[in-house]
């Protein structure tokens, strides 16, 4: 956000105030930190930019949630995270996921070749949504989730979930996210919309599950900063570009 085009060719920001710096938003990603490494969350094409600005050292694995190319098409700086540990990456996917990647980074999956990283090697584990992962020291619990035109990947780590590109949930989703005190979760504009959730059935989610805290990522360009600010209840607010969930 914005998106391209706009009045003078320097983007469509929609309802969202250009003045204010928290309305211009990469694409959604995250970084746990986990007690024995950093786990990033999806390659999409701002990932170098994201890694950068919020000064991230390293990373040990990668969890891909699904393979929109939003998600995935910044894979081949991977190969600059291999020099970083000097290693392949632990990779974790879907199969539909999984073989999506295949077809596009196929050379990112074969087996290093030592020395020295020219492209990006990820060692990719297929797993299934409901799988339970233990990935650099933490417990990943996994779920399905229904984006519309394809399943995506819902993670949960302790009393923190996260859950992007999402447009319905099932019971068993539900089930997994029952009790979690943190939630940050993709909510695309205040209408209704194919394949992304809106804000009020967010609202809604929120309030079966109960959740202390929400933070809305994957927003449009009617989601404006102070609009939301001034507008969503308390325990819910919008995330911005750097910030940091502090998760006890």
């Amino acid at each position: 956000m914005p998106t391209l085009g706009g009045p003078d060719g320097r983007g469509d920001f929609g309802a969202c105030d250009p003045l204010e710096t928290r309305n211009f938003r990469t694409r959604s990603s995250i970084v746990i930190d986990a007690p024995e490494g950093a786990i990033l969350v999806d390659t999409g094409p701002d990932m170098r930019a994201q890694i950068l600005a919020c000064g991230v050292g390293r990373v040990d694995a990668i969890v891909f949630t699904h393979a929109h190319a939003d998600h995935i098409a910044g894979l081949d700086d991977v190969r600059l995270l291999n020099r970083l540990t000097g290693k392949p990456l632990a990779g974790f996917a879907t199969a539909d996921t999984a073989l999506q990647l295949q077809q596009r980074f196929a050379y990112a999956l074969k087996p290093w070749t030592p020395p020295g990283f020219y492209r990006p090697v990820i060692d990719l584990q297929v797993i299934a949504a409901g799988d339970v992962l233990e990935v650099c020291g933490a417990r990943l619990k996994t779920f399905e989730q229904d984006h519309h035109v394809m399943p995506t990947l819902g993670l949960r780590v302790g009393d923190f979930a996260y859950s992007t590109d999402v447009v319905r949930l099932n019971d068993t989703a539900f089930d997994c996210l029952a009790g979690i005190d943190t939630w940050l979760v993709s909510c695309f504009q205040r209408t209704p919309h194919l394949t992304h959730a809106h804000l009020d059935v967010v609202l809604e989610w929120r309030a079966r599950l109960g959740v202390r805290r929400t933070v809305l990522t994957h927003m449009g360009i009617d989601m404006d900063w102070a609009w939301l600010r001034q507008n969503l209840p308390a325990g819910v607010e919008p995330a911005f570009d750097g910030m940091v969930l502090e998760i006890g």
